[in-house]
């Protein structure tokens, strides 16, 4: 091989390695501004699962000493 053909190979993969990089970058910016996303929506689920608990318990608890009529 010649000098110069090795020396543009050489280019070739450097310019390769910052596209790759430059990528990587990206990519995990998208994957930190996901898991932030994922964060808020679990808050959300917990927040509006929380009344359903609630009225769930409260029904349980008017419901435990009350016999129906025929009984």
């Amino acid at each position: 091989m010649s000098k110069h053909h090795t020396e543009m190979r050489l280019d070739a993969l450097e310019i390769k390695a910052i596209y790759a990089d430059e990528l990587l970058e990206k990519l995990d910016q998208v994957i930190v501004r996901q898991q932030a996303q994922i964060d808020v929506l679990i808050l959300e689920i917990h927040r509006l699962r929380q009344p359903v608990a609630d009225a769930d318990g409260m029904l349980l608890q008017s419901t435990a000493g009350d016999r129906p009529p025929h009984y």
